[in-house]
C-alpha cells in the first residue's frame, strides 16, 4: 500500500519539496498568503491552516488585517502556536475575518476563541454552521450516544467497542468548547473579496453537510479543505443522524466541480502539502473509489454487513476513533453500490443490516 501511496504522488507535483512550516512559524505562499501548521492528537497529525492578507469593511470603516482559513483543535498547545504568530508574522495587523471550510474539530475548533480573541466574525456555509452548532450542544442524533445503537446495526456487538464508542460522548465539545453564536454566510458560487482578491466559495459534500473551498484565479490557489487531499482519500460516512445517506457519490459528484479550474493551480490542503496536479488527483481519486467499491461488490457474494466489510477496505489494525470511521466509510460504500440496485439489503433476525449481490 505504500509503495502505491508513493507511485501515486510522484504523479503530483510538491512546488516546496519537502518544506512544512514548523510550529508557530509561517511560510509565505504568495505575496500576502502565509501557511501555517498544527499539530493534532491523531494518526493524522496536523492540519495546514491559512492566513490571507485582507482588507475587511467594518462598521468603523476599512481595517487592514488579515482573514484566517481554519482554525485548529481547541488545546493549549494550538492556542500557544497561534499566540507566537500573532506576535511574530502579523506585522501588528488583527485577524479581521475568521473562515471555517467545515465543522469537523480540527476546521472549527479554536474558532470560538479566534473570534472573541480579535472581535472577528465567523463564515461558513449554513450547512456547516447549524452542524457545528448541533453536534456542540449534543443534540439527539448527533451525540455520542446515537452511534452506539448506529453501529450495531450495521454489526459492532462487542461490548468492549460499544463501550467505547459511548465514551465518545463529549469529544466534540473536548475539542470544540465554544462556536459562535452568530455567522456570515458563504455559498456555492458567492466569490468574496479577500485583500482584492476575488475568491470564489465551492461546495462539496459526502465529508460534511455544506464543505466550502475557496479558490483565487488571480493567485492561481485553491484552498481545498478536506475535499481534494493530496495522500489520503478524505473519509467519506454514513452517520446515525443520516442513516440512508450516499455520501461516496456525493462526493464523487462534488469533485466536478473542479473541472473548470486550471491544472497549473496550486492546491492548498487541510492535510498534506501543497502540490499542482488537481485533476491529476481528482482522476486518483476516481480510481480509489472504484477499486473499493469492486472490492466491496466482490466482498457481497456472502451477506456482509458494515462491520464485515471493514477489513477488506481496511486490512489494518484500528483504534477505536480509527474504527469508528472506518465502519461509517464501509457503509457508505454498500450503499452507493445499494443505490445503485447492484446490492440488496435486509435485516436479519440478529437485528444486523447484511448486503448482498442480487
Amino acid at each position: 500500500m505504500k509503495s502505491v501511496m508513493n507511485a501515486l504522488e510522484r504523479e503530483l507535483d510538491y512546488p516546496l519539496g519537502e518544506a512544512l512550516p514548523d510550529l508557530g512559524t509561517v511560510i509565505e505562499l504568495a505575496p500576502g498568503v502565509l501557511w501555517l501548521r498544527m499539530g493534532l492528537p491523531f494518526a493524522l497529525n496536523h492540519i495546514n491552516l491559512w492566513l490571507l492578507e485582507d482588507h475587511f469593511e467594518t462598521d468603523a470603516g476599512v481595517v487592514h488585517g488579515w482573514t484566517a482559513v481554519d482554525c485548529g483543535i481547541a488545546n493549549d498547545a494550538t492556542r500557544e502556536a497561534w499566540e507566537q504568530i500573532f506576535a511574530s508574522h502579523l506585522r501588528g495587523l488583527p485577524v479581521v475575518r475568521v473562515i471555517a471550510t467545515h465543522c469537523h474539530p480540527d476546521h472549527v475548533g479554536l474558532s470560538g476563541w479566534l473570534c472573541q480573541r480579535w472581535q472577528a466574525p465567523l463564515w461558513m456555509t449554513t450547512g456547516e454552521y447549524t452542524f457545528a452548532r448541533m453536534m456542540h450542544a449534543g443534540l439527539p442524533g448527533v451525540d455520542g450516544t446515537a452511534s452506539g445503537p448506529h453501529f450495531a446495526r450495521h454489526g459492532l456487538l462487542d461490548a468492549g467497542q460499544t463501550a467505547k464508542v459511548a465514551e465518545r460522548k463529549n469529544y466534540y465539545t473536548s475539542l470544540v468548547p465554544q462556536v459562535p453564536h452568530a455567522y456570515c454566510r458563504l455559498q456555492d458560487g458567492q466569490t468574496i473579496d479577500i485583500g482584492g482578491h476575488g475568491w470564489r466559495i465551492i461546495t462539496g459534500f459526502g465529508h460534511s453537510p455544506e464543505h466550502a473551498s475557496l479558490y483565487c484565479a488571480q493567485l492561481g490557489l485553491l484552498i481545498s479543505g478536506d475535499m481534494v487531499l493530496p495522500r489520503i482519500s478524505t473519509n467519506v460516512s454514513v452517520f446515525a443522524i443520516e442513516p440512508e445517506a450516499n455520501p461516496v457519490q456525493l462526493f464523487l459528484d462534488s469533485l466536478g466541480k473542479y473541472a473548470d479550474l486550471p491544472a497549473t493551480t496550486l492546491v492548498l490542503p487541510s492535510h498534506g502539502k501543497p502540490f499542482r496536479g488537481l485533476h491529476i488527483r481528482i482522476a486518483q481519486l476516481h480510481t480509489h473509489h472504484a477499486a473499493r467499491l469492486a472490492e466491496v461488490m466482490e466482498a457481497c457474494i456472502q451477506p456482509q454487513s458494515a462491520l464485515d466489510i471493514v477489513p477488506v477496505m481496511f486490512p489494518r489494525e484500528l483504534d477505536a476513533h480509527q474504527l469508528h470511521f472506518a465502519i461509517g466509510e464501509a457503509l457508505a460504500h454498500l450503499h452507493l453500490l445499494w443505490f445503485a440496485k447492484k446490492l440488496r439489503r435486509s435485516l436479519d433476525a440478529d437485528g444486523i443490516v447484511r448486503f448482498l449481490q442480487r
